[in-house]
């Protein structure tokens, strides 16, 4: 299904504690959130945040947790 046809398109996006999600590319980003430069349907961009997001820790976390020890 095109997204003309009604398929919805989205962005992945990420704020400043490397936290993803995606977002609908007709609307306003939320505030703290930036794009990371990848478009697509729903799949394509959970995909991606599947292959990159792969420690769920809030930055800030895992910088205390590497400076603790």
């Amino acid at each position: 299904m095109s997204a003309e046809a009604g398929e919805r398109r989205y962005r992945v996006v990420v704020n400043d504690e490397e936290q993803y999600a995606i977002w609908p590319v007709e609307l306003d980003r939320p505030g703290g959130w930036h794009d990371v430069g990848v478009t697509g349907d729903r799949r394509t961009c959970l995909d991606h945040i599947e292959r990159t997001w792969t420690d769920l820790r809030p930055r800030s976390l895992r910088e205390r947790m590497a400076n603790a020890g």
